[in-house]
């Protein structure tokens, strides 16, 4: 099975692989990232390879696929994306994301998304795109809602984290939601 790269015009989404341990050690032990992630910080860089071990497994077993995030220009790895609880044959799956705070509001994970989620959509025949977040996360509610996803809920108590369990928000992005704004983008754009 042949890994799926995606390219954007800022972006290559790649595999991830025991090379890019060390920095999503770094990543998932900032205290800004890790603050609304879902799981607490990692405790070694061994956690750090037993992670992208998962993701490999994950992607084998056709649950999830989670990609790197590596800029173009300077081929720097500065974060992952990826489709988490993926249930292909129910056409579903939820979209998760993190990035080092040194790259935050530039449009990164935007512009992520939106290859991540043509992808699932168009490639993988996705139907729903769920997204679970913390409610005090608004930099990433946001996000979701200006990339087209609707808050659906709380789910109560469905985190856990901090050694207590917390309360998340889930969004919700379906493919037919997700073509209209893209014949929508389209039509603008020939305008």
């Amino acid at each position: 099975m042949v890994f799926p790269l995606i390219e954007t015009k800022r972006l290559q989404l790649v595999e991830l692989t025991q090379q890019h341990a060390d920095r999503i050690f770094e990543i998932l032990t900032e205290n800004e990232v890790i603050r609304y992630y879902g799981m607490d910080k990692l405790a070694g860089r061994l956690e750090a390879e037993e992670l992208i071990s998962s993701f490999h497994t994950y992607y084998q077993i056709r649950q999830g696929i989670r990609w790197g995030i590596v800029l173009k220009e300077t081929g720097e790895f500065i974060g992952s994306i990826g489709l988490n609880n993926m249930k292909l044959r129910l056409k579903r799956s939820e979209i998760g994301y993190e990035l080092h705070p040194d790259h935050w509001k530039r449009g990164y994970i935007s512009e992520a998304m939106a290859g991540v989620l043509s992808y699932a959509f168009e490639e993988l025949g996705i139907f729903r795109m769920a997204a679970i977040t913390f409610p005090q996360n608004e930099k990433s509610n946001g996000l979701l809602l200006k990339m087209g996803f609707e808050l659906e809920g709380t789910l109560r108590g469905y985190l856990f984290q901090g050694e207590k369990s917390h309360d998340a928000l889930v969004f919700s992005l379906l493919r037919t939601d997700w073509a209209l704004m893209k014949n929508k983008e389209e039509e603008l754009e020939e305008s």
